[in-house]
This record gives structure tokens, sequence and C-alpha cells, in this order.
């Protein structure tokens, strides 16, 4: 821990001396938080918000979404198994059912699991940037943010052409019949950008044999999104995709029994918008999506018969969110209808409707003074109505600097698979409750063109917290509800980027990136004789980040990563990758090597994750 700690602050003190003359770059300050009613650029936000933009995504070492996740402040990703192929992403200590991940506004969690959060029709060549919000966000996004929502912003297709990423990658550790652990994958999209509209269109396919027994995995993605120009200012957005996921899932979630067992995971979703503009002061957004999930689990492959769940889930939705833009402010107002729905073979046939209603405030009439306030009431059909409050603010002072502060409330419902499975090692609770939350947080913000910091404080105190506990270890786990659990944290995060260096040979342009994040939660009362917890004692408590890129002689692109983990239950590590590309004219090759220094260490469960990976791959535009 000390090395990473010298390690960063050489770091920092390279950023400062790195500062040479510059020209103005494209930064973060200029991305368009992708909020459903009332949206502000980054730079203006009271919120802690974190942004992997589309520079980053470029870079980074990484095959998936959730891989990229784990470079941002805050977000615990515990995988199982390389490439994302199994992913549970939580924030500041929460659990995976915790967080709510957006697609461009439209929420995708899965009642069922959080486990199939992360089943989505995107490639990584697909997105545009990526917001983290940390922090309860009823308000703002309504049920199951409780500590926190990811909105993943796909691209617009703003030139007519065709590109397309294929690479392949392997441990060179070897299986048992003396062939080498492996895995490939070919990704293709062709965007159309016409005058009254533009359509994105990309398909997937990556398949491997693993790096262990029984972790082979195949999927294949397909994706549109369409943008249509309805007269001078309306808008229809057309989204569609689909996702075939399977795979092995040696010890995925009830080791050491599960060594044979599958998964396959099947995920359809589309969403209809349309933006109108019905006055000069109110614009009307509704929108209507679905979401289908086949989640088919065999416990031991070869004796399908046994242990066989089968799940079919569909969620539909309806939203109408509306802006008004008044000489006090700005009111955003919304409405939302959802129905849930699952048939399983061990679940049952459920059902349950959900109703909200938003209201919301954007106060900024005196200078350097902005306020937001807002609501969100929610009926369920299971557990009645509940309120939502929360509110931000942010005062600017001395040019870039903003010291800003939110307290937000939460709700999270309990899954399918929390009130209702029965296996042999895990039983629901149909007498759960709601999860809530408090959230309160202050800090510090600085932006500038080239330099963006943050510093801040928070406190989140969670009732009824759902744990998977058992008193004895040959009993099965089940969901019961603790009383209380209080967590305090800060974090520290900075993002530096040169712009492009003038009268320099060698480095055209640099960019440097530092978070640290400390948790300390607490549980305030326990369950009597519930000894063994499943979720309460693996959430992170501290964690580091670090990335480095550098442009070099207008031909390669060096990327260093390093990210430290420390949980309650198991030993810290750490984790080093690296990206190296070689520029052509409408092409780059790239050479990732992740995990460099072989390190042991498992991330969910009791799934050893992989060593050192490397990975070939060839990216090329039309």
């Amino acid at each position: 821990m000390k090395r990473i700690l010298y390690t960063s602050v050489v770091i920092c003190f390279s950023t400062v001396m790195a500062g040479a003359q510059t020209d103005t770059a494209k930064n973060l300050n200029e991305v368009m938080v992708k909020e459903n009613r009332l949206q502000l650029p980054f730079a203006k936000q009271n919120r802690n918000i974190w942004i992997i933009d589309n520079e980053q995504i470029k870079k980074l070492p990484a095959r998936s979404v959730s891989e990229l996740l784990s470079y941002a402040t805050g977000v615990d990703v515990r995988q199982r198994g390389p490439g994302g192929v199994q992913a549970d992403i939580s924030i500041d200590g929460g659990t995976f059912d915790q967080t709510l991940v957006l697609l461009n506004g439209v929420k995708v969690s899965d009642p069922q699991t959080g486990h199939n959060m992360m089943n989505l029709p995107i490639a990584m060549d697909d997105v545009d940037h990526i917001e983290v919000l940390r922090g309860s966000a009823s308000r703002i996004y309504g049920l199951n943010a409780l500590t926190g929502a990811i909105n993943i912003v796909t691209k617009a297709a703003t030139k007519t052409g065709v590109s397309a990423n294929v690479f392949g990658g392997s441990s060179f550790k070897k299986q048992d019949n003396g062939d080498l652990y492996g895995n490939y994958g070919i990704h293709a999209t062709g965007t159309l950008a016409l005058t009254t509209s533009s359509h994105l269109f990309s398909a997937g396919q990556e398949a491997g044999n693993g790096y262990r027994y029984n972790t082979a995995f195949n999927n294949q993605k397909l994706y549109y999104q369409g943008k249509i120009n309805v007269g001078k200012t309306d808008q229809l957005d057309l989204t569609g995709g689909y996702v075939h996921n399977n795979y092995g899932a040696n010890g995925y979630y009830s080791a050491p029994g599960d060594r044979e067992s599958e998964e396959t995971v099947k995920t359809a979703i589309a969403a209809i918008a349309y933006k109108t503009q019905l006055t000069s002061f109110w614009t009307l957004l509704p929108r209507v999506s679905y979401r289908n999930n086949v989640d088919d689990y065999l416990y031991i492959k070869q004796t399908p018969d046994r242990f066989h769940n089968h799940h079919v889930g569909q969620v539909i939705s309806a939203e109408l969110n509306n802006v008004f833009e008044t000489s006090i402010g700005a009111f955003g107002l919304g409405l939302e209808g959802r129905k849930e729905k699952i048939n399983s073979t061990n679940l049952g046939k459920r059902d349950r409707d959900n109703a909200g209603i938003y209201g919301e405030y954007k106060f900024d009439k005196v200078k350097n003074l902005l306020i937001n306030a807002g609501t969100y009431v929610n009926y369920n059909s299971d557990y009645g109505w509940q309120a939502f409050p929360g509110i931000d603010a942010g005062y600017s002072f001395l040019g870039n600097w903003k010291a800003f502060v939110n307290v937000g409330t939460g709700q999270r419902l309990p899954t399918y698979t929390d009130l209702y499975y029965q296996g042999p090692t895990n039983i629901g609770n149909d007498q759960l409750q709601p999860e809530k939350s408090r959230y309160a947080e202050g800090g510090l913000k600085y932006n500038s063109d080239h330099f963006v910091l943050n510093a801040s404080v928070f406190k989140r105190r969670i009732s009824n917290f759902i744990d998977w506990v058992k008193d004895l270890p040959t009993d099965p786990f089940q969901p019961k509800n603790f009383s209380q659990l209080n967590t305090m944290g800060y974090t520290l995060s900075a993002d530096y980027q040169t712009g492009v260096l003038q009268n320099t040979g060698l480095f055209q342009s640099m960019r440097f990136g530092l978070a640290y994040t400390h948790l300390d939660p607490t549980i305030k009362t326990i369950i009597p004789q519930a000894n063994i917890s499943r979720y309460a004692v693996e959430s992170l408590k501290e964690q580091l980040t670090g990335t480095v890129n550098a442009e070099l002689l207008k031909v390669l692109s060096l990327t260093v990563t390093a990210r430290y983990c420390e949980r309650i239950s198991y030993k810290d590590y750490t984790i080093m990758d690296a990206r190296i590309a070689y520029k052509l004219k409408n092409s780059s090759i790239y050479f990732d090597a992740s995990n460099i220094f072989d390190v042991n260490f498992i991330q969910a469960g009791a799934v050893p994750m992989p060593g050192v990976w490397t990975t070939l791959g060839y990216r090329v535009a039309f």
C-alpha cells in the first residue's frame, strides 16, 4: 500500500511538471450528463459524478463495459471470469442489487436478480461515455438507485461509415488436454448519417474456452440505434438490442458443488422515445421501453433435470417527462409506470406494478449559486406508497472552484430471487421489506479545461439492509433484513490532460488520472445468531486507481493502469494493466496485457480470477 501511495504522489507531481504550453483539449466539462428531465453539463453538477469519456474508452486496456467500470472510483466490479462474461456492479460498498443501471436513460435492471443487469447488447465500441452517479438518487432515477446509478450512453451516428474490431487473446496456460486457454472476438459497426436521420447498427461475437475448468463462453450481440428528426425541433429515438450469453459457471454461485454448472442468459431490449418542443418554454419527452430476459441455469449440466432453473422475466415501462423553463427557474415533472413479470420453474409466476411521480426544480437566478431540489413519490403494488426527497446545492467561487452539498434518499425492492428462491444452498424469504437509504455528502470541486478535481466526504444509512446469512456452515443462506448498515466514506479524484503539447519531439499529449476511496461500513444491529454473512462483509474498504496515457511520436499510444483493492473479508491486491497501440491511416493495432504481475485474487464468491492475459487486436474504420 505504501509503495502504491508513493507511486501516486509521483504521478501527481508529474502532472504538475507536465504542464507545458498546450492547446485547448476537449475536456470532461463539455460532457452533458444525460438525466431524463433537468440536464446539466458536468462542470455545473452539484453531485459526485465520475465520467468515463470517449477518449478513455478508446485507450483503456479493457474488453467490456464491465471492465471499463473497474477504473471508475467507488465502483466495485466483481467479475466471475474475464471479459465481463458475468459481473456484479456495486457503488461505495453497496451490494450488486443496490445500483441502478441505465442504457441511454432507460432502466435495464433485472427484477429477478442483479446478477443479470450487465447482460447488455452493446460492445465497448458502441459506447460514447459512461456516467457514474454516486449516492442515493431516487429523486432523479426512481427506485433501486439506493447507492447510486450508472448511465451508459451510446454513440450517435455523425458520419456514414463502417468500422470493425478483431482480437484474440490467451493466458498461455494449458488445459488438461494440452490446449491453450484463449479467446477471440469480432465486432462490426455500420453508421448512416442522413440529412434528417442517423442510424447505428452493430453486431459482435466473442467466444473462448475459458481460463480454468468449465469456464468456456460464447456470446453474440446485436444493437440498433436510430434518431429521426421530425420537423424543426422534434426528434424520434429508436433503440433495440439482443444478447445471447452462454458460459460455464464453475464456482460462480454455490462453490464447490457447482463445478459442473452452466448458464445461458438471453436479453432483448427495445425503447421508443419522442422529444417535442410544445411551446417556447415546454418540452415533452414520452418514452416506452421493454426488456425480456431468459435465464437458464443448470446446476449440473450432465444431468439437466436436476436443479434446472428456467426464468423468463419481462419489464414494460412507460414514462412521460416534462421540462418547463420559466423566469424563476426550470421545473421538471415526470410520470412513470412499470410492470414486472416473471414465469420461473423455481420462483413461480409473479408480477408487481410500480407507479411514480417526479418533481424537480432548478434555481440559478443568484450569481454563482445553483440549487436543485425535488422528490419522487412511488406506489408499489406489494409495498404501498413511499416518498423520496432530495436536494443538492453548489456555490462557485474564485473562477473554477465550487463547494457543494447534496442530500438524497432511496429505496431498493427485494428481487424475486430474494423473495422466492428455493435451492440446495440458498432459500428465499417472502417476508422481506424494501431497503431504504439516507445519504448526505459535501465537498469541493475544481474544473478547468485541463484539470478536474473532486474531494468529498459522505455518510449513508441503509435501514432494512438485506443480506444472505446463515447460522452454521451446513445451513443454506437465506436473505434477512438487518436493522441498519451505516457507511462513512471519503473520496479524492483528479484528472489532468495536457492537450496537444507544442515543440516536443516525443510526447504529443499526456493524461493522468488518480482516484482514492475509503469506506468504513458498520452494522449497527444484526440478526441474532446469524454469524455467516454473504454481502455485508465483502464490500470494499480501500480503493485506489491510477491511469497514465501518453501519445508518442504521433503514431503510438501507451496506457498503464493500476488498481488497489482491499475488502473487509479478503486480502488486499493490486492489479496492473497496460495497452500499447500503433496508429495507421484508417486503422490501429493494439496489444493489451491484463494482470501483468500475475496476481492471485478473487473478486466474487470463491471464483479465482485469471492471471496474466494478453490480447492482440486490430481496429479499422472507413
